[in-house]
């Protein structure tokens, strides 16, 4: 016996739905994309979407997370300035910027926060490798660093390569990660990145690589799965 259809005002399953890819061709507004995010997440709640992946650039701008502190906008005027709900503090978007935001089922795929934000860094970890980049956690400080060796006095160098920011309402995640391809590195001058003074930001062509946006896109979903299918790894290095 066929299976009846399914009435377009039941609820869908997570299950029902496949996980959605979405390249933007343009820069993306940040107030639209929020609004975008919200509703799909929405829809996820309610069972009438399925999960979605949404690879996108911003025009520059910067946005303060929920633990951001007034003095670290160092030049308030530079670039627009949007509050957001995601956890973290000061951040930088813009041209040159991979933005992957992640709107996944957290509850259908059985994982709690904190397995969720270690994945988005496996994630980040096992793309770089894939251009022969090691990034790397460091214990207290969110994102993924590079190691760049010692500075003129001997003191040990560390830049920023991606940023991570989420939000969770009802087990429905949105937000996601940043990574730097080739963005204008003086355009994070305005803040203090994510609060930490004492390290700096990099970029895959700032340190040699000649990657493009779309080789790192087509990384990004091809470790999706091995990442988000299996068990993470979350060891801090030294």
């Amino acid at each position: 016996m066929d299976q009846a259809p399914v009435r377009a005002t039941e609820p869908l399953s997570s299950a029902q739905h496949a996980l959605q890819w979405t390249v933007a061709a343009a820069p993306v507004p940040y107030l639209e994309a929020v609004a975008a995010m919200e509703e799909r997440a929405a829809s996820i709640r309610a069972g009438s979407a399925g999960e979605w992946v949404w690879l996108l650039e911003h025009p520059p701008l910067y946005t303060a997370g929920t633990s951001a502190r007034t003095h670290d906008l160092l030049t308030p005027d530079r670039f627009p300035v949007f509050e957001s709900g995601r956890g973290g503090q000061y951040t930088y978007h813009g041209p040159g910027q991979r933005v992957a935001y992640v709107m996944l089922d957290l509850r259908a795929r059985k994982m709690g926060v904190r397995d969720y934000v270690c994945r988005l860094e496996d994630w980040i970890i096992a793309s770089l490798a894939r251009f022969g980049l090691k990034g790397e956690r460091r214990d207290g400080r969110i994102g993924i660093w590079i190691e760049r060796g010692t500075d003129a006095v001997g003191r040990r160098r560390e830049d920023k390569i991606a940023a991570i920011g989420v939000r969770v309402r009802r087990w429905v995640s949105y937000h996601g990660i940043a990574i730097n391809v080739e963005p204008d590195l003086d355009h994070f001058g305005g803040i203090v990145p994510c609060g930490i003074a004492e390290h700096g930001v990099t970029s895959l062509v700032d340190l040699g690589y000649p990657v493009t946006m779309p080789d790192l896109d087509a990384v990004l979903r091809d470790t999706f799965e091995d990442v988000f299918g299996g068990a993470p790894a979350c060891t801090v290095d030294a």
